[in-house]
């Protein structure tokens, strides 16, 4: 079985989802206990940080939440896919806007978390229309 095909399973599709349940709530605690300190390195103010964390907790909760049903839902899993894709196209807009000042750190990071954002977001589509348990779960 290949990479890909073994993570689009269910049981692969279990893994993705909560790691993308960790590491959002990874980056969401980070950005809201030490906006202050990222914000000198990323250069984006703390407000934006702080905004970022709070909109990201809730969806790793949702992630973590699809994680551990036992029959995954197609469209939870869709919808946080099409959240997560909705954050790709709002991480390159900010890339592209030139708002705020980031540095390079600033602009690799973010550059860095949006592809792994698409990663993410592409795995879980993929598992809603490869996978057939999926399809039939409600």
């Amino acid at each position: 079985m290949s990479l890909i095909a073994s993570l689009v399973s269910p049981q692969g599709l279990r893994r993705v989802l909560w790691l993308d349940a960790a590491s959002g709530a990874g980056m969401g605690l980070a950005h809201l206990g030490l906006s202050g300190w990222l914000a000198t390195w990323l250069g984006y103010p703390p407000s934006w940080l702080l905004a970022t964390g709070l909109a990201v907790l809730p969806f790793a909760l949702v992630a973590a939440s699809l994680a551990r049903r036992t029959r995954t839902p197609t469209t939870g899993v869709r919808l946080l896919a099409l959240v997560n894709f909705a954050w790709v196209a709002a991480s390159v807009a900010l890339l592209l806007s030139g708002a705020g000042q980031p540095t390079v750190l600033g602009q690799i990071y973010v550059a860095a978390q949006a592809v792994f954002v698409l990663v993410m977001a592409e795995l879980q589509w993929m598992a809603t229309r490869r996978t057939p348990q999926l399809q039939a779960a409600h």
